[in-house]
């Protein structure tokens, strides 16, 4: 767990579990330019991780690009793993933080609202 006294276990913002297609497109192995599919696991305004076929390294430059509104977004590979389902979970970094490349909304670090309770609802 993340920890106030160490900065280095903080995460610059707040993790979203969210399933999303996007398409990659890469270099593989043989510095081809390749297109393919992965599905996002977690995102963050930074980042994320994904899970796709392609293997690829660390610091490997990519874009990716959200299927349903074309936006694009350059990131860099910072970590990959393989998975027992065959395929490859790999956690990138944004060139530039970008919050609005995923559809939700990041609420503020310090917003942790209680369920309203029958005093805090108001009647319009």
């Amino acid at each position: 767990m993340a920890s106030p006294s160490n900065p280095a276990d903080r995460r610059r913002s707040e993790r979203v579990m969210l399933r999303m297609r996007l398409t990659v497109i890469a270099e593989d192995t043989e510095r081809k330019r390749q297109q393919v599919e992965a599905l996002t696991q977690i995102v963050n305004a930074h980042g994320g991780l994904m899970k796709m076929q392609m293997e690829l390294h660390v610091g490997q430059p990519m874009l990716l690009v959200n299927p349903q509104n074309k936006v694009e977004q350059s990131c860099r590979v910072v970590r990959v793993e393989d998975t027992a389902e065959g395929d490859f979970a790999v956690a990138f970094e944004f060139d530039t933080p970008n919050p609005k490349f995923w559809p939700v909304v990041f609420p503020p670090e310090d917003w942790h609202a209680p369920a309203p309770g029958p005093s805090q609802r108001t009647a319009h």
